[in-house]
């Protein structure tokens, strides 16, 4: 994956960074990622994973652009509220960035769809709005072997982890599950949805940011990974707190 003469000028500000170089920046532009949803959170996954030099994207939603949106979902605007969100955020990216490939499926993440679409891409990132499309993707990915960034927010709160159990950690074990950490899917209606509740829409932005930094470092290998931590946020106070899980038995 050699990089253009427009692409070295313009990832420039990552080449001169030590611990990602042209190497890690070729590794970015020789990867896919499939991104499910594109609300809240996708939408700066989305952003900085173009901005960054991912070559190929994949986008999976079923919903339209609506005005309620746009509070939040930033990588929409008002000119394209009746569209498929999918092709909203492919528009978006291509102008962000014309070197990455997009690949659009309008159509929600299920168990008849998933094995095709995980199948096809490296890392997933979860940015879906609820439990169901949650716990698909996690058992998605560890049946694929595919590296699983996933968060989720509240009103004013928020969770993000790493998962990888197909891999080993430093001490030779392997990493824990979506499901060592979370072990039941809530039954429905447990917790009011975002429409119900309302969500402050720059928590999104904050937690979806961390989502792309944290699939650009496994892509680069760089930095240590979220996987085994889970890493919570409070926007009222601005306290992060970790908490750390293993594989159970």
């Amino acid at each position: 994956m050699q990089l253009s003469p427009e692409e070295l000028e313009r990832y420039a500000r990552h080449i001169v960074l030590a611990d990602i170089g042209g190497a890690g920046q070729q590794k970015l532009k020789a990867a896919r990622v499939l991104v499910v949803g594109a609300g809240g959170l996708s939408s700066p996954v989305l952003q900085y994973l173009a901005a960054a030099g991912v070559g190929t994207i994949g986008i999976v939603d079923d919903d339209e652009v609506s005005l309620s949106n746009l509070q939040r979902q930033t990588i929409h605007t008002t000119q394209t509220c009746g569209d498929p969100k999918v092709e909203s955020a492919k528009n978006a990216l291509e102008a962000i960035n014309p070197n990455v490939k997009v690949e659009i499926y309008q159509q929600r993440l299920s168990p008849k769809t998933g094995d095709e679409l995980v199948s096809q891409y490296d890392l997933v990132a979860d940015g879906s709005d609820n439990f169901d499309t949650r716990y698909l993707s996690a058992d998605l990915c560890e049946k694929h072997e595919k590296i699983l960034v996933t968060a989720a927010v509240g009103q004013f709160d928020a969770s993000i982890t790493t998962l990888k159990p197909h891999l080993i950690d430093a001490n030779g074990d392997f990493y824990p599950r979506y499901r060592d950490v979370f072990p039941e899917q809530p039954p429905e209606g447990l917790l009011p949805t975002c429409a119900e509740a309302g969500i402050l829409g720059a928590l999104t932005g904050v937690i979806g940011s961390l989502q792309a930094l944290e699939i650009i470092k496994e892509i680069t290998e760089t930095g240590e990974s979220l996987a085994g931590r889970l890493l919570l946020y409070d926007a009222k106070t601005t306290r992060f707190q970790e908490i750390s899980y293993k594989l159970k038995p």
